[in-house]
């Protein structure tokens, strides 16, 4: 009886390892979401130093609308899977005839069909949390003391600042868990035709991933200021022309 579920046991062994490597493995530190972590960090430095902060204000309401945007999405997922689970008899004689599609088993697929109902479940619950911290990190950053023009930031503001930098990281974090979700479902999906092909989705997807979060152009271009600066010789001072 489990070996016929070793394609979704398969799965989540994959997921588990795929979020312990991003998440808490000492490489973690080299990913992209965590270097990103850093930016989140200085953003709200910066915010403190500044008497306007309508620029903020801005980027705080575009991060909770594409959180917003994922969360209806999960929850149309949510919908869709529990419209499976209740209507599997035309979809299995709609996909019969399908090569390569299982559709021998009822069970399985109702077993299959509520995993994928968990998935999207889990998704939901990470970008509604997200979406809640997001709320949150706006206001610490409206609690941040105002800072008079060409006066320097007091330490009130940099300590507010700092606790907006670290609620927006905890958001950071659950939004991208609540995305890994919806992206690990493709390899989930993969279940109709069989538990090699979950498996082989699941591991290619995983891969894109890792990839996306190690060896990006996104990862690559967090350093590409470092490396600009140090190519950019300094221009002369108006001393060394008049010696010139």
């Amino acid at each position: 009886m489990l070996s016929d579920y070793y394609g979704v046991i398969g799965f989540f062994v994959i997921a588990a390892g795929f979020s312990w490597l991003v998440d808490h493995s000492p490489l973690s530190h080299r990913t992209l979401s965590r270097r990103m972590d850093v930016h989140r960090k200085e953003w709200m430095q910066h915010m403190a130093r500044r008497s306007v902060r309508i620029m903020d204000s801005q980027i705080i309401a575009g991060l909770q609308n594409g959180i917003a945007f994922f969360a209806s999405t999960a929850l149309l997922g949510i919908g869709a899977a529990f419209t499976l689970i209740t209507a599997l008899d035309p979809v299995m004689s709609a996909v019969a005839d399908v090569p390569f599609l299982d559709t021998t088993s009822r069970i399985q697929w109702e077993v299959m069909s509520l995993g994928l109902l968990v998935i999207y479940a889990y998704a939901f619950f990470k970008f509604g949390w997200a979406y809640r911290l997001v709320n949150y990190s706006a206001m610490l950053l409206g609690a941040t003391p105002d800072i008079p023009r060409d006066n320097d930031v007091t330490t009130d503001a940099l300590r507010s600042a700092y606790r907006a930098g670290a609620m927006n990281v905890v958001a950071g974090r659950q939004f991208n868990r609540g995305l890994r979700a919806l992206f690990l479902s493709i390899g989930y999906l993969a279940w109709i035709a069989g538990p090699l092909a979950q498996i082989g989705v699941t591991l290619l997807v995983a891969g894109l991933l890792l990839s996306r979060q190690f060896f990006s152009p996104a990862l690559a271009a967090l350093s590409a200021g470092d490396d600009a600066m140090g190519s950019v010789a300094m221009p002369a001072s108006d001393d060394t022309h008049r010696e010139a």
